[in-house]
């Protein structure tokens, strides 16, 4: 039976991406100044502008999806014949996980010789998007729904996700560091390396001195934790504007480790929104998390 890969836009994919696979995505909305905007929508405001905002002292917050938009946008793909595998935003850093339960459940009332089976991919930005990559390739493979949701529950919790971000200040709005670390640290020129857990949420694992120590630090990581096959694997990175610092970083990859597969992409807004302009971050599969 046929089915389709869906996700949300907290993947961070190129646009191409989506396109060339036909993989289709539900946007998350987020608020900057008083306007409210949906992500893969033409919204007018570009991932440059946006930061640049940022910098200038806007806020942004962020909202998850509801169960009435996840209805309607899987609606087409069932009315079509069609199954539905979807990968899921962390249920550790949002609702939305929950939100799309709630509308599978719906839609299976409604559609009861369609199947939609939704993944807690435990994961953000590009480490979704890079699981959602897995899918669609388990699904040209030729894996059914069900034996490619059981390989993505069995594998996510290898997917590795390492980060840095340029200003603290970002993560003490979202409750990840104190004021007081986050102002001293600034001072200091300490940047924090972080990564997702278990459980899906981020977690401060060290610090760094100064913007190449952090990025040193991350092919570090990559070296400790990654799988023997991480030359031939798919690596993916992901930045919130800094695409030259993104590029060093794989280019160190690339020389490093003989890495030959790496796509990078901008960190988008709802995820930014949290992040904050200067993140850099990177995904692979490796031992565990």
């Amino acid at each position: 039976m046929s089915y389709r890969i869906t996700t949300d836009s907290t993947c961070d994919l190129p646009q191409e991406f989506y396109r060339e696979r036909g993989i289709p995505y539900i946007g998350l909305s987020f608020q900057l100044d008083g306007k409210e905007y949906k992500e893969g929508t033409e919204t007018g405001l570009s991932s440059k502008d946006f930061y640049n905002q940022l910098r200038a002292g806007k806020q942004s917050s962020t909202m998850q999806v509801n169960a009435y938009d996840f209805v309607a946008f899987l609606e087409p793909i069932l009315q079509a014949g069609e199954d539905v595998l979807h990968v899921a935003f962390s249920s550790g850093l949002s609702g939305t996980y929950a939100s799309c339960c709630r509308g599978a459940e719906e839609l299976k009332e409604k559609y009861p010789d369609r199947t939609v089976v939704v993944v807690d991919s435990l994961c953000a930005s590009m480490g979704e998007g890079l699981l959602t990559y897995y899918a669609d390739e388990n699904r040209k493979k030729g894996m059914s729904l069900q034996e490619n949701a059981d390989w993505l529950e069995k594998n996510k919790l290898h997917l590795c996700h390492w980060f840095t971000v340029d200003d603290l200040m970002f993560l003490h709005r979202g409750g990840r560091v104190n004021k007081a670390s986050a102002i001293f640290g600034s001072l200091l020129g300490i940047k924090p390396v972080l990564h997702v857990d278990d459980e899906g949420h981020l977690i401060l694992m060290s610090k760094a001195r100064g913007r190449v120590g952090s990025i040193d630090a991350l092919v570090q990581k990559l070296k400790e934790s990654a799988n023997p096959d991480i030359q031939d694997q798919m690596v993916f990175i992901s930045h919130g504007d800094c695409l030259d610092e993104a590029q060093l970083l794989a280019d160190k990859l690339r020389k490093g480790v003989g890495i030959k597969n790496i796509l990078i992409s901008d960190i988008g807004a709802v995820i930014g929104s949290h992040s904050g302009p200067g993140t850099i971050a990177l995904f692979f599969m490796g031992k565990q998390r």
